[in-house]
């Protein structure tokens, strides 16, 4: 990793963090595929094809939240000209929580594929915690930017970063709300978190679709 040299204030360029950055965003929706299962008992591939469909929602729901970080990340990332070692650290933060979304969406598709109703609650309670988790690391690194404009290529871009930043707290209510519903219904719980990136990406589509002064007059 390029550290400044003492002489010098500059700090170290960003392309290295977002180039590792996508690189473990790449493995893990790589690995969420892991958990499709291919049918091994003859003359019943097609019940079993049907029996994983807990897992294909799954995998679906997964890989829509981290095609979500991707984007988020990469808008974030193209508007910063410098880093700093605070700034990678939460960076980090959110790779971790990335990262381990595989983890839950395997204990969905195992719940859905083998275990009882406790089971399936407890596989989607984890998913949302995990999921709240991953929205609140990105907040903070949204705070930490908008706290140290000097990072940024223009300093008011600040201002857009804070409009987004209180927008995005919106993305907790669907996985608190998630959370007693999976006690009722875990497959409604499970469908929440597939349609919620959705709407966000019909939402980041629309506001980039917008003209630039309404952007401004929303901020």
């Amino acid at each position: 990793m390029t550290t400044a040299s003492p002489e010098s204030n500059e700090l170290p360029e960003t392309g290295r963090v977002e180039a590792f950055s996508d690189g473990v965003m790449a493995i893990a929706i790589t690995l969420l595929v892991l958990e499709l299962h291919a049918p091994t008992e003859r003359g019943r591939f097609l019940h079993e094809l049907a029996h994983e469909w807990g897992a294909y929602i799954a995998y679906l729901a997964a890989f829509a939240i981290i095609g979500v970080v991707w984007l988020t990340h990469h808008a974030m990332f193209r508007r910063l000209k410098s880093v700093n070692s605070a700034l990678m650290s939460l960076n980090l933060l959110y790779l971790l929580l990335t990262s381990i979304l595989p983890w839950p969406t395997s204990v969905i598709s195992s719940a859905m594929r083998t275990g009882d109703h406790n089971d399936q609650v407890v596989a989607l309670v984890l998913f949302s915690g995990i999921s709240l988790a991953l929205s609140a690391s990105w907040l903070g690194l949204c705070f930490f930017v908008e706290r140290n404009p000097h990072l940024l290529k223009d300093p008011a871009a600040a201002v857009t970063i804070r409009s987004e930043r209180r927008m995005q707290l919106a993305a907790f209510a669907p996985a608190i709300v998630a959370i007693p519903v999976a006690v009722a219904s875990p497959v409604v719980a499970l469908l929440i978190h597939a349609v919620t990136p959705l709407v966000y990406l019909a939402t980041l589509f629309r506001a980039e679709k917008s003209p630039p002064q309404v952007r401004r007059s929303v901020q």
